[in-house]
């Protein structure tokens, strides 16, 4: 045996599984009812998100943009029937595996394919029994690619297996989170709030977006943060009108807006607030616009329970701008899902906009967790009021997650 064979099959770093196998194990269960509900036998499951929120597998690689000679083929197969998973990947992420995830059922693709192949994929499982009936894919994740993506189905298809999209079936599950996840996202939020401070302490007339940037990193690193899944916009000047565009060598000028946009991370859970700045007292019709969205916050606090229905929020919302006169400078209201992410976005799958049906008629019910962002256009085109929130709704309260004022911070 070759010395890096013995790396690859010996090497026993601690494991560092995000959950215990309790909590994979009660994932596991739910899934497998929810696919029984959609009449999917299996799923062969290849967005990061969905293996992380399976096993706990985590890697800064996943061959998303990488040479068609190594495609994207690792993911983890779930059958209706089976207690257990099937983690495929390659050897060369073998002790990652071991590090990361608590998987007892680990096949690797042979050497000479480095990366892996479907075809790899779709002859274990066929041995295994698992490729009858009904297999799920996840079409609208961006890995694998298109190219690997039509591989990936044309390979079950041949194998005789009806083939479907399950994106929706995974993501729904993780719309409601376990006490486990909650605990997450409340640790994110703390790591959030750390990073907005940071930000506020170091803005002022002269520094760089970068160097904000950084300092925003920096902080929540040392709390224990982990790397967001979007870069974090620090925007300057009128360039905050370009919400979401990239900090820069750019200096932060006397009397200027700067927009933070970040995210706290902790096991992956995301928990996003924004707030915008202001280097000396802003000209008072800046202000009134700002104040006046600021105030919307206050209502919400008035509304904000578990099993609010999103109609009844979005409606808040817009009835507010429109009697202050303000909903023809609004740039975006509304929000998203929470949770698990990886780069390049931490958007998740639920959605809410007051211009929109989509979930309207859904409640925001305990162990769920949303931003709401409200975006607005400031006079004479100086920038953008720009303020991000986070919900968290558990069994007897929902909670705003941020610890700083909603009105525009003034730097003196």
């Amino acid at each position: 045996m070759e010395y890096r064979d013995e790396v690859y099959l010996k090497s026993q770093p601690e494991n560092e599984a995000p959950f215990s196998d309790q909590e994979f194990s009660d994932r596991l269960t739910k899934l497998r009812g929810r696919m029984a509900a959609a009449g999917v036998d299996m799923l062969f499951l290849t967005a990061p998100e969905s293996m992380f929120y399976m096993s706990g597998y985590q890697a800064l690689w996943y061959q998303a943009q990488s040479p068609s000679q190594w495609p994207a083929s690792s993911g983890i197969a779930v059958h209706v029937d089976h207690d257990k998973y099937i983690l495929f990947d390659s050897e060369r992420e073998a002790v990652l595996g071991r590090v990361f995830t608590r998987s007892t059922d680990t096949r690797f693709f042979p050497r000479h394919i480095l990366r892996g192949s479907i075809d790899f994929v779709v002859d274990q499982l066929k041995a295994e029994g698992w490729l009858k009936g009904t297999v799920g894919l996840e079409y609208r994740s961006y890995r694998p690619n298109r190219v690997i993506g039509g591989q990936h189905q044309a390979a079950f298809e041949a194998a005789g297996v009806k083939v479907v999209d399950g994106t929706d079936i995974l993501r729904e599950q993780r719309w409601v989170k376990s006490p486990a996840e909650i605990a997450c996202l409340e640790e994110a939020a703390r790591i959030a709030n750390i990073g907005m401070a940071a930000a506020k302490a170091t803005i002022r007339p002269g520094v760089t977006e970068l160097e904000v940037y950084g300092e925003i990193v920096r902080a929540m690193a040392a709390a224990g943060g982990e790397n967001p899944s979007i870069t974090m916009p620090v925007l300057s000047g009128s360039k905050t009108n370009a919400h979401h565009g990239l900090a820069t060598r750019r200096k932060i000028g006397k009397g200027e807006l700067v927009l933070v946009d970040l995210c706290g991370v902790h096991k992956r859970y995301h928990i996003n607030m924004a707030r915008t700045f202001s280097t000396g007292e802003p000209d008072a019709d800046v202000a009134d616009v700002a104040n006046r969205v600021a105030h919307s916050m206050e209502l919400i606090r008035g509304v904000l329970r578990p099993n609010l229905p999103v109609r009844e929020f979005n409606e808040t919302m817009m009835n507010y701008f429109i009697e202050e006169g303000l909903w023809g400078e609004r740039g975006w209201i509304g929000g998203y899902e929470m949770g698990i992410s990886f780069p390049p976005d931490w958007v998740g799958n639920f959605i809410f906009d007051p211009l929109s049906e989509i979930n309207a008629d859904r409640l925001f019910e305990p162990g769920t967790a949303v931003n709401y962002e409200n975006q607005f256009f400031l006079p004479r085109f100086v920038g953008q009021y720009f303020t991000i929130e986070s919900f968290l709704f558990k069994q007897d309260e929902a909670l705003m997650l941020s610890e700083q004022p909603f009105p525009l911070i003034v730097i003196d």
